[in-house]
């Protein structure tokens, strides 16, 4: 094989690398469990079935077999991140209590997707996705914040009209009984 095939593939994986880590220290700087290393090898083993996969020598001559292999084993390593992903969530106990660790299981499978396209060296889709997760991570949080503490704050204003009413309406029906 000839050195440029190696120099591509060690593209293709370095790039997954690169990726995991970039997402990894987002995730690392909030103290979320999958962070660098994590996400970093996500993405290698993505990106390493995905080569791996294209280039099958037997399928030489066949594309449409290729495609059809191809898209079953990223729909299989897709589907078994997603079950890696749940590992991260953690179900509350209690009724009323907030879900913990959805982004961090969006992370590794977004990590995944990105080694992927890596593994496919399809560069734009790689370039594009990355900037839209740091958009998606960086960006978005403050604002989230902001419109959940808005949504808290009206519904305590709504809680407390209605529990104003309803003593208001409760007065007089006190007031009418003899003592």
């Amino acid at each position: 094989m000839p050195t440029e095939y190696y120099l591509d593939v060690a593209m293709r994986l370095g790039m997954a690398v690169l990726c995991g880590l970039l997402i990894g220290i987002n995730r690392d700087a909030k103290e979320k469990p999958a962070g660098m290393r994590t996400l970093a090898m996500v993405s290698l083993g993505a990106a390493l079935v995905a080569v791996s996969v294209g280039n099958i020598a037997t399928f030489a001559g066949h594309p449409d077999a290729q495609s059809r292999v191809l898209q079953g084993v990223i729909q299989g390593v897709l589907a078994g991140i997603g079950f890696i992903g749940a590992g991260a969530i953690l179900r509350p106990s209690k009724r009323g209590e907030v879900v913990h660790g959805v982004t961090t299981a969006s992370t590794v499978w977004v990590s995944a997707a990105l080694g992927i396209a890596c593994g496919l060296g399809d560069w734009p889709v790689v370039l594009i996705s990355l900037m839209l997760v740091f958009l998606v991570l960086v960006v978005a949080k403050p604002i989230e914040r902001r419109w959940l503490d808005y949504l808290r704050a009206r519904e305590e204003a709504q809680e407390a009209a209605a529990a104003a009413a309803s003593a208001e309406g409760a007065e007089p029906a006190a007031r009418s009984k003899p003592v």
